[in-house]
């Protein structure tokens, strides 16, 4: 079913390489993830007091086997390459220089194993002389790639993106990667390579704005709130101290909002027909839909917004949306084991497959957990496991 009998051999930190093998993992793929005796960083975020489990490393590396190799030394590149005998996919972010210096990196590996589908996850990609430079999704996805600075308001101080933002856009553009390349080896029998990068992932996440940018030369992006050329774009406050955003959809939209704030007679009045291109004449309307809004609770002019089909959303909190019927609908969460015998609540993966997949919730492995295992699986004899151990 789905991702079942396929061999996924992970050897990555942080949060892009493993979350791309997690969602592997949730589709019922084998993983075995691969760590330094030090062990993936993530471990030590946010542990929890009582049993020093860290959420964040258990979101990103639940349903793996858990395996300790010092590639550094012959014994664990050596044990490495045994995994990869019969692995189907092989999944880093380790930087490329560092792979070839230990003869990990694909060129070195293709020969032996011409079926491997090799997937690098890079901050810049495997060319030219920013291929070592080590990237993380706010330097490389969120700040080089142009987002932040199209999201930003220019009026505002900047402020970084959320950790693991642009890490899990990057993860889930790799398993597609890896998914084309599976489906073409199961006409040509080989593998191939399959390249991400931060910066490329950030470029197509913008690619809205890019594409103007790329064909006009220019692009308006995020400015002052007063410089905005639609009234009803953006968000706007509550009689309730809330906020929520209001999308343009179509030229009747304006009409609706005037309607749901209980000033049609703004509709009638010439200066304010769609489109509206003078700014002083945005700006107005704008003053008129915040004095509106203010009159009003989040529920009470959802209600009406609602009725009048104007798309609309609340600037809900993490709370909200962990509380949230809607979310729960839609499939947002997993609960998952945590190894200890209890259950917590996780972050699903955005697809769902309503017609049956593989049960997900297995826990993140302990350092080292199945490395006597997965070695012995492997063929290597107890000599070999106890040079490596």
């Amino acid at each position: 079913m789905l991702l079942e009998g396929l061999k996924v051999v992970e050897m990555s930190t942080w949060v892009a390489g493993p979350s791309c093998a997690a969602v592997m993992a949730d589709w019922g793929a084998e993983v075995i993830k691969v760590e330094s005796p030090m062990g993936d960083v993530t471990r030590t975020f946010f542990p929890n007091p009582a049993n020093g489990q860290s959420p964040i490393y258990a979101n990103e590396n639940r349903g793996k086997k858990g395996v300790v190799l010092d590639t550094t030394k012959p014994e664990g590149r050596a044990a490495l390459k045994r995994l990869l005998e019969d692995a189907d996919v092989f999944v880093t972010n380790t930087r490329p220089g560092s792979l070839t210096k230990i003869g990990l990196d694909y060129d070195s590996l293709k020969g032996a194993f011409p079926r491997l589908i090799y997937a690098a996850v890079t901050g810049f990609g495997l060319t030219g002389p920013w291929a070592n430079e080590g990237g993380f999704d706010i330097t490389a996805f969120w700040a080089r790639s142009g987002v932040a600075r199209a999201t930003i308001p220019t009026d505002q101080e900047p402020f970084p993106s959320r950790p693991g933002f642009g890490d899990h856009v990057t993860a889930i553009t790799t398993v597609a990667g890896i998914l084309a390349a599976l489906h073409e080896r199961h006409s040509t029998g080989k593998g191939r390579l399959v390249e991400t990068s931060l910066l490329r992932a950030g470029s197509y996440a913008i690619s809205w704005d890019l594409a103007l940018q790329l064909y006009y030369g220019e692009v308006q992006t995020a400015g002052p709130r007063d410089d905005r050329p639609v009234a009803i774009s953006g968000f706007f406050r509550t009689k309730d101290d809330r906020h929520l955003v209001i999308v343009p959809k179509n030229v009747n939209c304006f009409t609706n909002v005037m309607i749901a704030i209980d000033r049609p007679e703004v509709v009638a009045d010439p200066r304010f027909e769609i489109p509206m291109l003078d700014m002083d004449i945005v700006r107005e309307a704008r003053a008129i839909c915040d004095e509106g809004f203010a009159r009003f609770t989040l529920e009470e002019i959802g209600e009406r917004l609602n009725e009048l089909d104007v798309a609309w959303g609340p600037l809900g909190t993490l709370a909200e949306h962990a509380a949230s019927e809607r979310a729960e609908l839609a499939g947002c969460f997993v609960e998952l084991e945590d190894g200890l015998g209890g259950r917590f609540r996780g972050a699903a993966t955005p697809v769902r497959f309503p017609e049956g997949a593989p049960a997900v919730g297995r826990h993140a492995p302990a350092l080292g957990e199945h490395t006597r295992e997965v070695l012995e699986a492997a063929g290597l004899t107890p000599d070999e496991i106890a040079a490596i151990l």
